[in-house]
C-alpha cells in the first residue's frame, strides 16, 4: 500500500493542470491494473479533463464508489515536500487528500475480488478540488439509483464524515472608471471603495447559529498607486447546513447594488454543492460502526464537516451517502499534510467488508 501510495503522490496533479492529472490518470490506472486483475477503466474526458470509471459486472450499479485523484498542490511542491515515511506517517503533498484514499478503495475491490464485484462503480476524478465543473453531471450519474455511495475522502480524526455542509462560490466584479488619483480623483469612479463597501454586507449575511458561513476571500483591485481603480474583484466562499440557508445568501449577494456612483457590479458564480444531510448517511454509518467493532476497529465515530465533495452530489440526488472512508491522518491542504500507516489496511478491511454486506442486502 505504501508503494502505490508513493507512486501516486510522486504523480503530482493540481486540478487546473490538465496534462499532470492526465499522467496521474495513467499512474492511477497502472495500480489498479495490478490490483484488479488487469481490468482497464473508461477513460472519460469532459472539457479537457481525465477521469476514470471502473463498473464491474453486468448488472446495474448498486454500490458506487467515489474520490478524486487531484490536488491543490502545485506542480513543483514535491520537491520541496518529498514524499517520506517517518514515524509511522506517510508524508507527501495529496497523500491525505486523498491518494491514500484511492490506494485502500483498491486495496478493499481487491480483497473483496474482482469476480465479486458485480454491481460495484468506481469513479476517480481530476476536478473535485476545484468543484467538480467537469465532472459532477459523471459523479451524479455513475451513483443515480445506487444503494449507496461511499466517498473515499479522508476522515476527520479518525471519524468518518456522516455530514457536509452545502457550498457556494461566487465572483463579485466591479467596474468603475480610472482617473489621476492626485490630480482629478473626482473624475473617477473607485471599483475599490464600492468594493469594500459591498464586502461589508457580504460578511455581514453569515449565520452562526444556522452554522452559515459567508467568507470573502482573495481579492486584488487596481493597476497604479495613483491611479483611481477602474477594476476590483472579490472571491467569496459560502457555506450553509440547509438549502433555504445556501439559497438565502444566494439571493442577498445576486442583489447587491454598488453605493459608489459610477460603478457596477458583475456576480459570478453560485451555489456549488447542496448539503449532504445527516439523515441521508445514517443507515450506512449504523453499518459501519456495527462492521468496525466486529473487525477489531473498535468505536467508530462520525462528524459533520464545512469542507464539501463528491458526496454533497451523490446525497443530492437521493443517494444514502456515507463520506470519509478514506485515510486516517491530518493536514489536508495544508503542508503538515499525513496518512497513519497503520490504519491503511484497518480502513480497507472495513470498506472491503461494507461493500461485500452491501452486495449481498
Amino acid at each position: 500500500m505504501l508503494d502505490a501510495l508513493e507512486r501516486l503522490v510522486a504523480a503530482e496533479s493540481p486540478s487546473a493542470d490538465q496534462a499532470a492529472c492526465a499522467r496521474c490518470a495513467d499512474e492511477v490506472t497502472h495500480v489498479a491494473a495490478e490490483l484488479l486483475s488487469g481490468i482497464e477503466p473508461e477513460r472519460i474526458s469532459v472539457d479537457g479533463a481525465t477521469h476514470l470509471r471502473w463498473t464491474f459486472g453486468p448488472s446495474r450499479t448498486r454500490v458506487a464508489l467515489i474520490g478524486h485523484f487531484d490536488t491543490v498542490w502545485p506542480m513543483g511542491t514535491l520537491a520541496e515536500l518529498p514524499f517520506k515515511v517517518e514515524d509511522g506517517l506517510a508524508w507527501g503533498p495529496g497523500c491525505f487528500d486523498m491518494k491514500a484514499g484511492i490506494v485502500q478503495g483498491l486495496h478493499a475491490l481487491a480483497a473483496v475480488g474482482v469476480d465479486n464485484l458485480d454491481g460495484v462503480a468506481l469513479l476517480l476524478t481530476s476536478d473535485e478540488e476545484i468543484g467538480s465543473p467537469s465532472s459532477r453531471s459523471l459523479v451524479e450519474s455513475t451513483a443515480r439509483g445506487a444503494h449507496a455511495a461511499l466517498i473515499l475522502e479522508p476522515g476527520v480524526d479518525g471519524a468518518l464524515k456522516t455530514a457536509r455542509k452545502g457550498v457556494g462560490m461566487y465572483r463579485l466584479k466591479v467596474l468603475g472608471r480610472s482617473a489621476h488619483a492626485g490630480l482629478e480623483p473626482e473624475n473617477g469612479a473607485n471599483a475599490l471603495a464600492a468594493l469594500a463597501a459591498a464586502l461589508g454586507q457580504v460578511s455581514g449575511l453569515g449565520d452562526a447559529a444556522k452554522g452559515t458561513t459567508v467568507t470573502p476571500t482573495t481579492a486584488s483591485a487596481g493597476t497604479a498607486r495613483n491611479v483611481v481603480p477602474d477594476f476590483a474583484v472579490c472571491e467569496i466562499d459560502i457555506r450553509g447546513e440547509t438549502a433555504d440557508e445556501l439559497q438565502r445568501v444566494d439571493s442577498a449577494i445576486r442583489a447587491l447594488a454598488p453605493g459608489v456612483p459610477g460603478t457596477s457590479f458583475e456576480i459570478e458564480g453560485g451555489l456549488n454543492r447542496p448539503p449532504l444531510d445527516a439523515a441521508s448517511s445514517a443507515v450506512l454509518f449504523e453499518r459501519a460502526k456495527r462492521i468496525a467493532a466486529s473487525i477489531g476497529i473498535g468505536v467508530l465515530g462520525g462528524q459533520g464537516v464545512g469542507g464539501g465533495s463528491d458526496g454533497n452530489f451523490t446525497a443530492g440526488i437521493g443517494v444514502p451517502t456515507l463520506d470519509g472512508l478514506g485515510a486516517v491522518g491530518d493536514g489536508a491542504h495544508a503542508r503538515h499534510e499525513h496518512v497513519v500507516i497503520d490504519a491503511m489496511a484497518p480502513r480497507a478491511e472495513l470498506l472491503a467488508a461494507l461493500v461485500r454486506e452491501l452486495l449481498t442486502t
